[in-house]
This record gives structure tokens, sequence and C-alpha cells, in this order.
């Protein structure tokens, strides 16, 4: 039995490819989505069989906060039921995966994972304050780029240092960073930044997430969830700082104010959770879980940057790989059958 580290992925992983891929990759469990339906039925929303059973794909329907997260979860938490003949070491995320991360390792039941999502999702909509912009920091061999992230943070502080000006980093990905802020503050970046390709990009429908801009959607968050909602953890889990909660050993009062606090309003280091698992759990694979197949990247550069398993490169990376698989994304149908024992149906297969 292999063991391994599992990844929840965040916002803007369910794409167009993805459409109608909730039952057709996961048929045995229709239940599990009639009872998240049903949540999303008792609060006047489209159910996320609906959504994802939409004749097509809309971005300015599927991508809202409050139908993406709903899609996304569904979609990590039942891939996380599908693994077989692994043994889960510890549960990670990106960004809104915390959240399914809670969930994977039993601190939240499926429904409450769902709910808290799917609240989330709906309050950070509803504000919508800010948004996002992606930018990379590393070469075509995915090397840290030491110099051009102090450049890119440095201009980040320039413009934060503005009158009306909003701008701070939001998600470290490793070989990218994502700057949230206002209006303001991502055009001046999006002026001044040197274009690497389509970079800077800005993410339609996300807000300035991971930044003091989110305060207030904290705080109704708070109000929404008490402390009692959470519960001891079945499983390790690595959150936004790399730090670990473990089994039996945490504190859920503090578990609730980080979830609901410090992981909204500051800075989330995707790229240090996935140093920290790699060096604490040292697992056989990490495995992704879908939707989609974006953050493979990232968790790739995470590694390189943590220089794990003496990996410098891209190529240090795909060597690895081809010898035996260090990472696995179950949103990709070759990938897909080496953690669940199954191959996806035919018309599941989408180009890579």
């Amino acid at each position: 039995m292999r063991r391994a580290v599992v990844i929840c992925p965040g916002r803007g992983t369910y794409n167009k490819p993805d459409l109608g891929s909730l039952m057709r990759l996961n048929p045995d469990k229709t239940e599990l989505f009639q009872r998240f339906d049903a949540i999303r039925r008792a609060g006047g929303q489209d159910t996320v069989t609906e959504l994802d059973g939409a004749a097509t794909y809309s971005v300015a329907r599927h991508t809202r906060g409050d139908t993406a997260a709903a899609l996304i979860y569904a979609a990590s938490y039942a891939d996380f039921l599908s693994l077989k003949d692994i043994d889960v070491l510890a549960v990670t995320g990106n960004s809104m995966g915390w959240y399914t991360t809670l969930a994977c390792a039993g601190a939240l039941s499926a429904e409450q994972g769902f709910e808290l999502v799917n609240t989330m999702g709906q309050m950070m909509q509803e504000s919508l304050i800010g948004g996002q912009i992606v930018y990379p920091i590393t070469d075509d061999t995915w090397q840290p780029d030491t110099g051009r992230r102090a450049e890119v943070m440095q201009l980040v502080a320039r413009i934060a240092s503005r009158a009306d000006h909003s701008l701070a980093l939001s998600i470290d990905l490793g070989g990218l960073l994502v700057l949230a802020g206002n209006d303001a503050g991502l055009a001046a970046f999006t002026e001044q930044a040197e274009p690497q390709g389509q970079f800077p990009l800005r993410l339609p429908n996300h807000a300035a997430f991971h930044t003091a801009l989110q305060a207030p959607v904290a705080l109704a968050a708070q109000n929404r969830f008490d402390p009692t909602f959470f519960a001891q953890p079945k499983r390790p889990m690595i959150d936004g700082r790399g730090a670990i909660w473990w089994p039996h050993a945490t504190d859920t009062e503090a578990l609730h104010r980080y979830t609901l606090g410090h992981q909204v309003t500051t800075p989330y280091d995707f790229a240090k959770a996935i140093s920290c698992a790699a060096r604490e759990f040292a697992p056989d694979v990490f495995i992704v879980l879908g939707p989609g197949t974006t953050l493979g990247g990232a968790v790739a550069q995470s590694l390189i940057k943590a220089g794990w398993l003496g990996m410098r490169s891209k190529q240090d990376f795909q060597t690895r790989q081809s010898e035996t698989t260090l990472l696995t994304a179950m949103g990709r149908p070759d990938q897909r059958p080496l953690v669940t024992g199954n191959s996806p149906p035919a018309d599941a297969i989408r180009p890579l």
C-alpha cells in the first residue's frame, strides 16, 4: 500500500473541460451528490448536479464563488472517497482547499464541509471585495528566482503605499505568486509589471482572498459558525502556514479561529504546506484531487523550491516522475487509475 499526502485544490480548478465530470468520474457517488444538492436546494440555489449537468459551460455562471466552491468541493470529496489501497498520511490544500481538507481529514463531516464551503462561497460572492492577479517568479526550468520574487514584492509594496491603492501577497504557489487587492492596486501592478506571456493574469470572479480586505467576511463567518462546529481530525492536516494539526491534539477553538480568521485575512503559503508535507511525512506519492489538473505544476514547483529528493529543476522532477510516480493528479485520465484501481469511462477522457 502506497503512503500518500492528499492535496485538495482551490478555486479556479473547475473549468470548461470539467463540465459533467461529477457523475462521469464518480457514478457511484449519486447519494453523496444528492445530499449536497439538498443543502443547495434548501438555500434556493442551483444544485451541484444541475450545474455540472448544464448543456454548456458559462464563465459567468460556473466561476462565481457561490457556484465554483460547491462544484470543486463535491468533485474533490468524491475523489477522496474513491482512493483505493492508499495509506493517507496527511491532507493539505490550496486556499479554498483548506475547507475540503477539514472534511477529508475528519474535522468536519461531508455535509459540514459542504456547508462551510458553500457559505464561504456565498459570502465572498456577495461582497466580492477586490480581486486577484497571478504572476510567475520562476524561469522555464522551474528554478526559483529569488531576485525576481524580491523585485515583485518591492513593486507590490510601492503600490500598496499609495493612497487608495491596496495590493498584497495572497498565495505563494511556489513558481507563481497570487496577488490580491482593490481595482486601483491591481491595475497599477498590471501596468508596471514586466509582461511574462499571458501574465499578469486577472482571475475572473475572484475576490482579494487571504488579505486584510476580507476582514468583514471573516467576521461574518465567525458569527455564522460556532467553534463546536469543528471536531478532532482523524488524520493530520497541514494548513496555509505549514503548521500541522494532529489527531487527538487539536485545539478546536484554535482551529475555528485559524479557519475563519487568520486563513481568510493573511497570505496562504501553499509552497510551505507542500514542503512541510514532504519533509514531515515523506510520502511515496502526492495525490492531487480533482477537479482539473491546474494544481499539479504548483505542487511540482513547490517540491523543487524545497529541494525535495534533490530536485532542482523541471528536468529533475520529470526524471523522478518517469522513474516512479511521485505526483498523481486525479483529473488526468492516465493517472487517475493509479490511485483508484479503475479506469474512467471512455467519455471522461480529455486531451492533456
